[in-house]
């Protein structure tokens, strides 16, 4: 199996999280969105969203986490077996799908550095059109798409929304904490797979404080998620802003490079 992913981004964190644990073989194929290279046409020709992560099995090719992880539940049987409830693990699943988790991210990050990666990128997908005309339609859905995200980042109304959502999901898991020992039973599921890289995001930005402190089960669970050895593969190296530094801070380079030299 390959999969095309980019080690920062919290979606591609939730399918690596469930590779890790079912012990699959699998090649990581790194995709780097700050440097627009999910806009290379030969990645783009295959998934006109341009999103990660992407899942490529001989000739099956999953995009998009949700599918992705249901996939990989189905290999060899499900995570947990029978010590899960299996239609509260789909129930967590979409759950946690259905909340942005790019808004939450993004809003935390300074306006400057939005504009700075958000102006290449509208230019990359500009020179992308032009150079290849066979997918010019797809590539103006994505500047809409971009532009749509922008506007949501603007809108209180959609950050507030989006805030509330994620408390409801902690909430819930507060409470169902209560009485199993993981979110849908007495094992590690996929449910718990989706889950984790959120407490992540959260202790990331310094979140922790006012959204697990009050939250005691929740906190208890996120320490014994942080020793497992799928979460030390896949998010240790990335659990603090230093040490996203190391990925951003060369990729912020690259890209004033390119704009210097009009290299799109």
């Amino acid at each position: 199996m390959e999969l095309y992913q980019h080690p920062l981004s919290l979606n591609c964190q939730k399918v690596r999280i469930a590779l890790e644990e079912k012990n699959l073989d699998y090649e990581i194929i790194s995709i780097n969105p700050l440097k627009a290279k999910n806009l290379d046409p030969d990645f783009f020709r295959a998934n006109s969203s341009g999103n990660l992560p992407v899942l490529k099995n001989s000739n099956v090719v999953i995009c998009e986490s949700l599918p992705i992880l249901q996939y990989i539940n189905g290999i060899n049987g499900p995570l947990g077996d029978d010590k899960v409830h299996h239609e509260k693990v789909q129930e967590w699943v979409k759950k946690v799908d259905e909340w942005d988790a790019r808004v939450f991210t993004l809003s935390h990050v300074s306006e400057r550095t939005l504009r700075f990666f958000s102006r290449f990128k509208r230019r990359v997908v500009i020179a992308r059109m032009a150079k290849n005309p066979d997918l010019a339609n797809k590539y103006h859905n994505k500047l809409n798409s971009m532009h749509a995200m922008e506007e949501k980042l603007k809108s209180s109304e959609e950050l507030s929304a989006n805030e509330k959502q994620l408390i409801v999901l902690l909430d819930e898991a507060e409470d169902q904490l209560g009485t199993t020992e993981f979110l849908a039973g007495f094992e590690f599921s996929i449910a718990d797979a989706s889950f984790v890289p959120i407490l992540a995001r959260i202790q990331l930005l310094k979140l922790v404080p006012e959204l697990l402190k009050p939250r005691p089960r929740l906190l208890e669970y996120f320490s014994r998620m942080k020793v497992r050895p799928s979460y030390k593969e896949v998010i240790q190296g990335y659990s603090s802003q230093l040490k996203q530094m190391r990925v951003v801070v060369p990729s912020m380079c690259n890209v004033a490079l390119r704009k210097l030299f009009s290299r799109y």
